[in-house]
């Protein structure tokens, strides 16, 4: 049997490039979509993962754009089969008070952060449904679950992309195709390290394990929920924040 297909959208980031290593060595062909226009980091993740091969290979998407995240898509199964597996990492951050917030900002982050998960399931969920198997995890975060000062457009976003999440996998519960989010606390990422060193020196002390994440621990439970045994895991929101926030 071929290896199955998985798509990670924003998947040279830093959680992407993780999940992409974990989906690789789990059999799987990867294709880590994200935004050519980041040249030099496009040639860092080639270093990165270069022991892979051709396991891992890099295609141009832009997820906030519905048509030409269709078209991209579709050439991407034209060239490496069809998709079984779609991981929606992509995501920005434009913080800023509400009071201080303008559209633009509010409209870059839900158009790229929820708009992008409707755009690329929409272009997959068909053809899971139709051939009776799919795998599509949505990557969310503790700041959707509690809210985030400054965060008003994020923390919608994130929040929306479970209900999202909840609603597709009861659509296609019956067709073999699951979906679930997974709910990141803070982890050692680039978008991290950009938080100011005495408001992550709070966030960490906050965090009942003591420690930020590291990506791999977030590329682990995805990996799990990809697998084709995880069948019976659908609209749950996994969250791996280090006991950040707790919720029956």
């Amino acid at each position: 049997m071929s290896k199955r297909v998985a798509l990670v959208t924003g998947g040279i980031g830093g959680l992407g490039t993780e999940i992409c290593k974990y989906l690789a060595r789990s059999g799987r062909r990867v294709i880590a979509a994200d935004l050519a226009s980041r040249a030099e980091r496009v040639a860092e993740f080639g270093k990165e993962v270069a022991e892979f091969g051709d396991q891992i290979r890099f295609e141009p998407i832009n997820v906030g754009d519905f048509d030409g995240c269709a078209q991209a898509i579709k050439a991407i199964e034209g060239k490496y089969g069809t998709i079984d597996i779609l991981v929606n990492a992509a995501g920005i951050t434009r913080d800023t008070t509400l009071r201080k917030m303008n559209a633009q900002q509010w409209n870059d982050v839900i158009d790229i952060n929820l708009g992008g998960v409707f755009n690329t399931c929409r272009a997959v969920v068909e053809g899971m449904s139709e051939r009776g198997f799919g795998r599509i995890v949505n990557i969310s975060s503790v700041n959707g679950q509690t809210g985030q000062f400054g965060q008003t457009n994020y923390s919608a976003a994130k929040a929306g992309m479970h209900g999202f999440t909840m609603a597709l996998a009861r659509e296609v519960a019956r067709k073999g195709v699951t979906v679930n989010s997974v709910s990141p606390g803070y982890c050692r990422t680039a978008m991290v390290a950009a938080i100011a060193e005495n408001v992550r020196s709070q966030i960490i002390a906050n965090i009942p394990v003591g420690r930020l994440g590291e990506p791999s621990e977030i590329a682990r439970v995805v990996d799990f929920l990809c697998a084709d045994e995880s069948g019976f895991i659908t609209g749950a929101n996994i969250p791996v924040n280090g006991g950040y926030f707790m919720d029956f």
